[in-house]
């Protein structure tokens, strides 16, 4: 593999990042990480002021990137 160019390397992470996607079911999720969706999906329930939205998070992260 160290003979492809990063273009071929960035095909082929791409082509297996969409096999291993295609049956989301196949990847393991620890129960420690379903907790934490569980809880902040409760703590959104509760109070759904407390959310990102995906444009805030981008904006926040390219501003503390600067």
């Amino acid at each position: 593999m160290g003979k492809l160019s990063p273009a071929e390397k960035l095909l082929l992470v791409s082509e297996l990042w969409d096999q291993v996607t295609s049956v989301p079911t196949d990847i393991p999720v620890s129960q420690t990480l379903l907790d934490e969706l569980d809880r902040r999906m409760e703590e959104f329930r509760r109070d759904p002021s407390t959310a990102t939205t995906w444009e805030e998070a981008k904006q926040r992260i390219r501003a503390s990137r600067e």
